[in-house]
């Protein structure tokens, strides 16, 4: 069995162009301004870094591409994707450590996944999530992929896999129960395991569908556009105007922003009294939900601490993915102090790889 190998194609579904560019300091609140996104040389299936010049926090990837939608299907209380495109440079997280992951020269193809709740169509970003790989009733590959996140894309799972011919194979994508509290209407659901198969095929034609142009505004500050796709759903946190409770303020710090609303009442789900203290961490540009890090929180009012302790990470249907804990009473001039302890658990494509590293602590006034 050979590590990192996978199985693909387009079968006969249509590709989709990834393009177009944010510049906006609060895109995903409807204020985005946009700049050309077109590309005027086509380039080989390949990505890289900048090799110079790169800004701290979030910029625009030097590339745009063309993926495929694999196919879609649902198993218990799971909805499932599959899709690839060209092979991609990424840099995996462990712990507070970044490393980067160069595309082999073997590599074929980018595969990515993504699942979510198929009764809300709400986003999944914790549920871990394997691919197994079967041609001819013979394994090829069987493989727990990397949870990533991208510009066009935001959070799915992913990796580069070495082809292995021409063919149809059987891809069975498969997840634990969700790895987070589950809250509101998610309190008894997504609490087991469940797998579906797609079928798949590696052809010429599958493969004449997906390419890589570079862009002009590579390395400027800024991000590409969520792509417009199939209608699976993306990880994309509400926005001020659409999440629950009484939005009380936001931070930005590492381009991340900071989001914080307060329940009446803690949700099913979560144990506790008095209301619920809620912060929904998204990316600066396009804001993707910024899950699997360690976020505390301190609320003082004057010299009085209320609350002090680690945030839980959450998903909720109207909530989404954020990080949460009941407090006993939140009033009007209250302080709230947010610390990561541990950045997010997630791979990085490029243009995110500078971001959401070195956070500086972070205070909203309630």
């Amino acid at each position: 069995m050979h590590r990192r190998r996978f199985l693909a194609t387009v079968g006969t579904l249509s590709a989709l162009s990834l393009a177009g560019c944010q510049t906006s300091d609060d895109a995903g609140s409807g204020n985005e301004s946009t700049i050309d996104g077109s590309a005027t040389s086509t380039a080989p299936p390949t990505t890289s870094a900048p090799a110079s010049g790169k800004p701290d926090g979030i910029y625009v990837q030097t590339f745009q591409e063309r993926m495929s939608m694999q196919g879609m299907a649902e198993a218990g209380d799971y909805g499932f994707a599959l899709m690839f495109t060209v092979p991609h440079t990424f840099w995996t997280v462990t712990g507070n450590t970044v490393s980067k992951v160069e595309r082999a020269p073997e590599d074929s193809i980018h595969q990515m996944a993504s699942t979510w709740d198929a009764e809300t169509r709400t986003a999944l970003p914790e549920t871990g999530l394997s691919v197994e790989i079967n041609r001819d009733g013979s394994l090829v590959t069987e493989e727990v992929i990397y949870p990533m996140l991208s510009q066009p894309m935001g959070f799915h799972y992913g990796g580069n896999f070495t082809l292995d011919g021409d063919g149809t194979y059987t891809v069975e994508l498969s997840v634990g129960a969700t790895n987070t509290r589950r809250a509101g209407a998610f309190a008894d659901r997504l609490n087991e395991p469940a797998s579906a198969e797609i079928d798949l095929a590696f052809t010429d034609e599958s493969r004449s569908e997906v390419s890589s142009q570079p862009i002009d505004q590579g390395g400027q500050p800024g991000a590409l556009r969520p792509m417009e796709m199939m209608s699976t759903p993306k990880a994309t946190a509400p926005s001020r105007e659409e999440v629950p409770g009484s939005v009380r303020g936001s931070a930005r710090s590492d381009d991340a922003d900071f989001l914080v609303t307060v329940l009446d009442r803690p949700p099913a789900g979560v144990d506790g009294n008095g209301q619920y203290l809620a912060v929904s961490a998204r990316t600066r540009y396009n804001g993707y939900e910024l899950p699997a890090m360690a976020l505390s929180g301190t609320v003082t009012r004057g010299s009085e601490t209320l609350f002090d302790g680690p945030l839980t990470r959450t998903i909720h249907p109207e909530l989404g993915y954020h990080y949460g804990a009941p407090v006993e009473s939140v009033q009007s001039g209250d302080e709230l102090a947010l610390s990561v302890e541990t950045i997010p658990q997630v791979a990085r494509h490029e243009g995110y790889e500078t971001a959401f590293r070195q956070f500086e602590d972070v205070t909203v006034t309630l």
